[in-house]
C-alpha cells in the first residue's frame, strides 16, 4: 500500500494511486478509482461508481455519487454538495445515475450545491455557497443562487475602456489579444441631442455584408465561440455587457457601456459576452453572411487550430 490511511478510515477500494492521503472517518467503496497525491479529508464518502484524477482535494464533508467524476488538479471545498437525481423521492432510484463531469483544474467553494449532469469546464471557479444549475464554461467564475457568471479566470475588466490621450477619435488601439482593436467613435452632442457614427473602412476595418442585435438576454453568456474567417465589429449601443476575447495564449476582459466604443474581434479569437444588463442591446457588424461552417464552437478544437 503506497499511500496513507488514518486508522479510522474505511478504505474498501484496491485502486487507490501512489501519495494519496484519507484522513478520519472517510469511506471509499470497492469500485470507486482515486488517482495520485490526492488529499482525502475527513469525513468524506465516495460511492462506487466514482472516478476521481491525480492531485485532487476534497476537503471535509463532501459526498462523491455513482456518476461523478473528477478530473486532475480539482478542488472540492468543505461541505459542496453533488446531487444524484434530478427528481428524487423517498424509495425511488434512478435507473442510470446522471453523468457529472468536473474537468481538470476546476474549484469548486465551500457549501456550493452541483446539480446531477453538469460538466463544470476546465479552471471553472465556483464561489462558495453558488447553486449551479447549468453547464459552467472553461475558466468562468460563478457565483450566487441560480449561479451567474461574473467573470472568467486570467481577464480583468475596469468600469469601460476610457480613450488614453495618446488615441485618436476613430483609430484603433491594439490590446494583449492578437488582433483585436478597440475604436473610440466619435461624438457630436448639441441641444437637439447625441450623436455617434464609424465609417466602413476607416473605423470598422473590413467591409460590413450582416448585423444583427442581441437583446433582452435571460441566460449567462452568449458568444463562447471563434470565427476561421468572419471579422465582427461589437458595440453596445444600450445598456452594458462585459466581452471576453482570447487568442489562445492571451485573454482580456472588457465592458462595453456606451455608444461611442467599439472593438473589432477578428478571425480566430475566441470570444464571450456576458453580464448583461437587461436594458442592453449589443450590435455587431459582420465581415459575411451567416454560415455554420465557420464557426469553432469547441474551445478545444479552437486551441487546436491556432496551434495549427
Amino acid at each position: 500500500m503506497n499511500y496513507y490511511k488514518h486508522p479510522t478510515a474505511l478504505v474498501e477500494s484496491c485502486r487507490i494511486g501512489d501519495g494519496t492521503r484519507i484522513w478520519a472517518f472517510a469511506h471509499i467503496l470497492p469500485g470507486a478509482i482515486v488517482g495520485r497525491e490526492c488529499n482525502i479529508c475527513d469525513h468524506t464518502f465516495i460511492e462506487n461508481d466514482v472516478r476521481i484524477g491525480d492531485r485532487v482535494t476534497i476537503q471535509c464533508g463532501v459526498q462523491l455519487w455513482d456518476g461523478i467524476t473528477l478530473e486532475d488538479d480539482v478542488f472540492v471545498g468543505s461541505n459542496a454538495t453533488f446531487t444524484t437525481n434530478l427528481f428524487p423521492g423517498s424509495g425511488l432510484r434512478a435507473e442510470k445515475s446522471a453523468r457529472t463531469l468536473v474537468r481538470a483544474g476546476a474549484s469548486i467553494g465551500a457549501n456550493a450545491t452541483i446539480l446531477a449532469g453538469l460538466v463544470i469546464e476546465p479552471g471553472a471557479m465556483i464561489a462558495a455557497g453558488a447553486v449551479v444549475t447549468g453547464n459552467v464554461p472553461r475558466r468562468a467564475i460563478v457565483t450566487g443562487n441560480p449561479a451567474r457568471i461574473v467573470g472568467y479566470t486570467g481577464s480583468s475588466a475596469g468600469p469601460g475602456i476610457p480613450p488614453p490621450a495618446s488615441l485618436e477619435v476613430g483609430k484603433g488601439r491594439t490590446v494583449t489579444v492578437k488582433s483585436v482593436e478597440c475604436f473610440e467613435l466619435p461624438e457630436v452632442e448639441d441641444l437637439r441631442g447625441a450623436l455617434t457614427f464609424g465609417e466602413i473602412g476607416k473605423t470598422v476595418p473590413f467591409e460590413v455584408k450582416r448585423y444583427f442585435l442581441v437583446y433582452h438576454v435571460p441566460s449567462q453568456v452568449r458568444g463562447e465561440h471563434a470565427h476561421k474567417k468572419l471579422h465582427q465589429f461589437l458595440i453596445c449601443v444600450h445598456g452594458r455587457c462585459h466581452l471576453l476575447v482570447d487568442d489562445g495564449m492571451n485573454r482580456e476582459e472588457f465592458v462595453l457601456d456606451r455608444p461611442t466604443l467599439g472593438v473589432h474581434v477578428p478571425p480566430m479569437v475566441w470570444a464571450a459576452q456576458y453580464q448583461y444588463t437587461p436594458d442592453a442591446v449589443l450590435l455587431v457588424l459582420a465581415s459575411d453572411s451567416y454560415d455554420a461552417a465557420d464557426y469553432i464552437r469547441d474551445y478545444n478544437d479552437f486551441l487546436r487550430s491556432v496551434a495549427g
